[in-house]
């Protein structure tokens, strides 16, 4: 005889199922948001897309109607707090149940070098748009709870690569983000955490590859000595990152709390 706890499992189709929910992602013309927003969709969610490029949002829109869901998208710049007001003001009464904080930048440059408007610009986006996101999704759910996922980086536990140290002054922002909410709002019904990707093979970095090889050797000796330290032997492509973003915000995950999640091939182990 089944446990009566046992009779009332949700089956696998039901756990991972987001059918009924309006999940928000930044970040999502490209890359590892635009995978997320693929996969949420497949899921069945309804999707607010966010990206400062329009028309690579609006691309991103027209592949995903094939899913049948409600997309909306929205042209914003995350570096200016008033145009997060802006949006937050635009969703009232339709507030997603999911929040993925996935928009960031990804600049080089010698520490040496770093001026003020770089290291603001950088912070700005990658972490106090973060925080004002999570605020204003936190605000408007208020006892009815809902799922935060944050992007962070392995250059925020153990840096990989020189040039970049307000990017991974950024991302442990984000991290230290991520757990102090999950301990303050878990009881209020919240789930919030935070995927931390490795290398992944997108269109930034391609870029990052085709400058490297035209005007810095370095770069390419950084790019051989971590592929060299990964124990895959590989970097990682941005749907390996939305498929843990999308269990992170399926009931799949639904005792999962304050949790960092490397998803970076086994790098931060090696």
């Amino acid at each position: 005889m089944l446990r009566a706890e046992e009779k009332k499992l949700k089956s696998l189709t039901e756990l991972i199922s987001l059918s009924g929910k309006i999940a928000l992602v930044t970040g999502a013309a490209s890359g590892i948001g635009r995978a997320i927003a693929y996969r949420f969709a497949e899921a069945g969610a309804d999707l607010e897309l966010v990206d400062v490029d329009e028309a690579k949002l609006e691309a991103t829109r027209d592949e995903l109607a094939k899913f049948n869901v409600k997309i909306s998208v929205y042209k914003v710049d995350l570096s200016r707090k008033s145009e997060i007001d802006q949006l937050w003001r635009s969703l009232a009464g339709n507030e997603p149940d999911i929040l993925v904080n996935n928009a960031g930048i990804y600049p080089l440059r010698d520490f040496l070098e770093v001026d003020e408007a770089f290291l603001q610009k950088v912070l700005d986006i990658n972490l106090n748009s973060v925080l004002w996101m999570c605020q204003k999704m936190i605000k408007s759910r208020g006892k009815r709870g809902g799922v935060i996922i944050n992007i962070g980086s392995v250059e925020a536990v153990m840096p990989v690569k020189e040039d970049l140290v307000p990017y991974g002054i950024s991302k442990v922002g984000v991290i230290m983000l991520t757990r102090s909410l999950a301990a303050e709002y878990g009881r209020h019904g919240f789930r919030i955490n935070a995927l931390i990707p490795g290398g992944v093979f997108t269109a930034g970095t391609k870029k990052l590859v085709k400058e490297a090889l035209k005007f810095n050797v370095g770069i390419i000796q950084t790019g051989l000595e971590y592929r060299q330290r990964l124990p895959l032997g590989r970097l990682g492509e941005p749907d390996e990152i939305a498929r843990m973003a999308l269990v992170l915000a399926s009931d799949l995950s639904s005792y999962v709390h304050g949790a960092l999640i490397a998803v970076d091939g086994g790098f931060l182990s090696a």
